[in-house]
């Protein structure tokens, strides 16, 4: 494989100093600068905002002592992308894995283009960059020591760290050789490695760049940073979405030991987008003077207008709305004349709730704003928004602006949203430009964070006499994350529209989708895996269901309504989103979904005998454009108590680049899924958020997670192929698959979620 450059970028000798913006090690003497790629149309990583980079002198660096310094631009939450990204460039170079290093970029869209760490897009987006950055660096080492010892450079290889001359036995190390190809033109194409080449990519085994720190508690994340002269805050937020003080005292707090200052932050209103909340804050020498001070606060709030927001009644509201016609947002075929013809209807409603992502490392930030500057170190997922939102509230000049990334000790959508970090720019300033670090408690995050959407979908199914589906009707309704952009916003965006409504995959003539209106009541953000949690759950539910109403293989069913393998043009069927991709790069391909359906059965046995008050349950989705399937092995006893031997999850992602880390995700994305199907939830009562901590906002622990995760990677040794999203499309399927498996093994069908204490008696 041979790309060809159009531009013929120029390479230099750059200094410690000069190179100590884009990475913090090292003295480097090899800096390449590459263009961005120019498309007509702007899919992938170069639709994004800010777009791609792929300039080596910022991404990649050999000192003399040969070692290889890789930039990683995105944000690091335990998916392994500080290792994976390092690992592209590593191979291409021909780099021994022991001496390669990762440097954080800060946030600085100018020199690294999109950094956003989200929507499962970090590989997908950036591994052909990576790729030609770690070739470039090859072949203008190879052509310096071919220039030096008076050789063709067809005639010198790149091998683990050396450059080698057979013929003459001569060979050189990269560091040895690295200001020599500084001082070469950049070659006009580099020639790319054969698969058969590859050393890590598609390998097992490449020890994790920070593995070893995270488990022995030397890596450094937002809430572990300290500065000299920082000071502590907790805020009191208004309890209900929009509320603000109406009045407070903040005598008995200002006696705490410790505290320094009360501060009130002014509202911001709906739609509050990455806005603070307001509240009053307390400024402490230590965090837990400021919580103690916060909880000596007297405050009168005033609600707003949110102040009666209640699950109960905003559930029998949904539950009303999908009764009745919304929005048509796809209409293939006649569905309304199919209804009415069909020999049986079959109807189910299935009810989601709000869910916190809750990471283990609540958010937390330190910001030191001055004057006309400001200094941000914070675990976020989207440095960009935070620099534009810093300079935003804090009236200083975007390039002004600096934010160091740190690691995150999760994210899950909730960190790419910066308010925690514009309330740390605030009190900075109201501190006299003192740095100072907000931590949000847990019970902050449950009850003033960014939460997962509540949803109720109705499904309809219309049969013919011979019981072959002809009509299916799909209603779906919940509050848009769009909500905290603009005013009014009461119906699904096109992003979540295209997460499992309109671009249903499935061979039958007669498809609707509607979307009723739904008002948002609090913060709606991106959570892991986004709408594709409800529309997964009801659809691959109401799947099962109906193939238990005709008697058929729950599995053969779904295979059946997919059809035979074909590709789909996503915008031909409603999705004009495709996650952003190319739709003649990445069509739905019936084909794969069918595959992985087929790879977790084979690998969970599926169709076995069971004993009594144990079940199977199967589900299938397509997401993030790539194909997921999930086989739940389930246990239940005459006390409704349910337990999960086992767990089957098989993905077809395209080609694998760390096979250890799309495990790791996979495994995780399980435990997640059984999370939000069987223990999580977050319910409102006059406003508020009722749950406080995980005693009421239950996660999956050790005797809730399945006993057993079998991970099942569908290959594809093709490195042309375009790459699928690893990080979130493994959730989806698993709420479905324990609910089928739940009703295999109990006969009773659960369509709400959570499903604890629905089984008891």
């Amino acid at each position: 494989m041979t790309y060809h450059r159009p531009i013929r970028p120029a390479i230099r000798n750059v200094s410690r100093r000069a190179f100590l913006a884009g990475v913090s090690a090292g003295s480097f003497v090899l800096s390449v600068g590459l263009p961005a790629l120019a498309q007509e149309k702007k899919y992938a990583g170069a639709g994004m905002p800010n777009g791609l980079r792929e300039d080596v002198k910022l991404f990649v660096a050999i000192a003399e002592d040969g070692t290889v310094t890789v930039v990683c631009h995105r944000s690091e939450m335990g998916q392994g992308v500080r290792t994976s990204l390092p690992m592209v460039v590593a191979d291409e170079l021909d780099a021994d894995w022991a001496r390669v290093k990762v440097a954080q970029a800060p946030g600085d869209e100018a020199r690294y283009g999109n950094q956003d760490t989200d929507g499962s897009r970090s590989m997908r987006h950036h591994f052909m960059t990576f790729r030609r950055m770690g070739a470039t660096a090859r072949a203008m080492l190879i052509q310096a020591a071919a220039t030096s010892w008076g050789v063709p450079a067809g005639e010198v290889e790149a091998v683990n760290h050396e450059l080698v001359h057979q013929a003459s036995s001569r060979r050189i190390g990269y560091g040895a050789i690295a200001k020599a190809a500084a001082a070469l033109s950049v070659p006009a194409s580099v020639k790319l490695k054969e698969p058969a080449q590859f050393r890590y990519i598609g390998k097992e085994g490449l020890p994790s760049i920070d593995g070893m720190d995270i488990t022995t508690g030397r890596a450094g994340f937002g809430i572990d940073t300290r500065l000299d002269g920082m000071v502590y805050a907790v805020i009191a937020r208004p309890p209900v979405y929009g509320g603000k003080v109406k009045s407070f005292d903040a005598a008995e707090a200002m006696k705490v030991k410790g505290v320094l200052k009360i501060v009130s932050i002014d509202s911001t209103p709906p739609p509050s987008e990455f806005g603070p909340l307001g509240g009053i804050a307390v400024v402490a020498s230590n965090t837990w003077a400021a919580i103690k001070g916060r909880e000596a606060l007297k405050i009168t709030w005033d609600d707003g207008p949110n102040g009666a927001y209640s699950s109960d009644s905003y559930k029998a509201a949904m539950e009303a709305s999908v009764r009745k016609p919304g929005k048509v947002v796809r209409n293939q075929g006649d569905v309304d004349a199919a209804m009415a013809g069909a020999a049986r209807r079959i109807e189910a409603e299935y009810f989601v709730p709000h869910l916190a992502q809750a990471p283990m490392e609540p958010p937390a930030a330190i910001v030191r704003a001055g004057d006309n500057d400001c200094e941000a170190w914070a675990c976020t997922q989207a440095p960009q928004a935070t620099k534009t939102r810093l300079a935003k509230f804090l009236g200083v000049p975007l390039e002004k602006v600096t934010v160091h990334v740190t690691m995150l000790g999760g994210g899950f959508g909730r960190k790419s949203k910066p308010d925690f970090i514009v309330e740390a720019g605030l009190l900075s300033k109201a501190m006299n430009g003192a740095p100072v670090k907000v931590t949000w408690t847990r019970e902050d995050d449950l009850q003033n964070g960014y939460l997962h959407t509540v949803s109720m979908e109705r499904l309809e199914a219309g049969l013919d006499a011979s019981g072959k589906l002809v009509a299916w009707r799909h209603r779906s309704a919940f509050p848009s994350i769009a909500s905290i952009f603009a005013s009014n916003m009461k119906l699904p965006a096109a992003f979540e529209l295209g997460m499992g409504l309109v671009n249903l995959p499935f061979d039958i003539p007669n498809i609707r989708a509607e979307t009723p209106e739904a008002e948002a009541h609090t913060r709606i953000g991106w959570f892991r895996s986004v709408a594709n949690i409800q529309h997964a759950f009801a659809i691959q539910s109401f799947v099962t269901e109906i193939a238990q109403a005709l008697g058929k293989d729950p599995k053969d069913y779904l295979l059946k309504l997919i059809g035979p393998a074909r590709k789909i043009n996503p915008a031909s069927i409603g999705d004009a989103w495709n996650h952003g991709e190319d739709p003649a790069l990445y069509p739905i391909d019936t084909g794969r979904l069918r595959g992985v359906i087929e790879a977790v059965a084979k690998g969970a046995n599926w169709g076995r005998t069971l004993p009594k008050g144990r079940g199977l349950g199967i589900a299938a989705h397509y997401s993030f454009v790539s194909y997921i399937a999930v086989v739940a092995d389930v246990e239940a006893d005459d006390k409704g108590t349910i337990r999960i031997p086992r767990i089957d999850i098989a993905i077809d992602c395209g080609p694998q680049i760390n096979p250890e880390r799309i495990r790791a995700q996979m495994e995780g994305g399980v435990i997640m899924g059984v999370s939000n199907a069987m223990l999580s939830e977050i319910t409102f009562k006059d406003g508020r958020v009722v749950q406080s901590n995980f005693d009421g906002f239950e996660v999956a622990r050790m005797d809730s997670a399945p006993r057993e995760v079998h991970v099942h990677l569908v290959p594809a040794t093709d490195y042309t192929m375009p790459l699928g999203g690893v990080g979130e499309p493994g959730v989806p399927p698993v709420g479905p698959a324990l609910a089928n498996a739940i009703a295999a093994a109990t006969g009773k069908r659960i369509r709400q979620l959570p499903m604890r204490r629905q089984l008891a008696g």
